[in-house]
């Protein structure tokens, strides 16, 4: 038998999420952006039938997955990545590189890529602050 503090801990542990290159643990550094199913095929590739996903499709515009983009800071690389993360039954994750096509699936986060269409000038002024961006138009 344990001791009373180890058999009465209720706080929940740290997530066990480890960098799938060097095995060491890493640390979130973002909020999670979950991922959002509006199709068919995305729901069948969380393990879905066919005929379940349509019919719950058909009642919602999208579902949210067990699957969302976290960013991670891996002491190792001694650098940040946005991983895909999925949580098993087992309270395990599984962590993935984030496929390209996913940034548009998720909720509240800007596509680190860039938007191809918006022209470098329009990117550098909306990351600039707002009295200074007066000033360039006001010359």
């Amino acid at each position: 038998m344990g001791r009373r503090c180890d058999r009465n801990r209720k706080r929940s542990k740290r997530r066990a999420i480890y960098c799938p290159h060097h095995g060491c643990y890493l640390d979130s550094v973002s909020q999670k952006y979950p991922i959002y199913a509006d199709r068919p095929e995305h729901l069948q590739e969380q393990g879905m039938t066919k005929k379940t996903a349509t019919l719950v499709l058909a009642t919602r515009t999208a579902v949210r997955t067990n699957v969302w983009i976290e960013a991670f800071w891996c002491p190792e690389c001694e650098a940040v990545t946005w991983y895909l993360v999925e949580r098993n039954s087992d309270r395990s994750f599984k962590v993935s590189p984030v496929p390209r096509g996913l940034w548009e699936r998720m909720e509240g986060a800007i596509d680190p890529f860039g938007n191809p269409t918006v022209s470098e000038f329009t990117r550098k002024q909306a990351k600039r602050l707002t009295d200074r961006l007066y000033k360039d138009y006001n010359n």
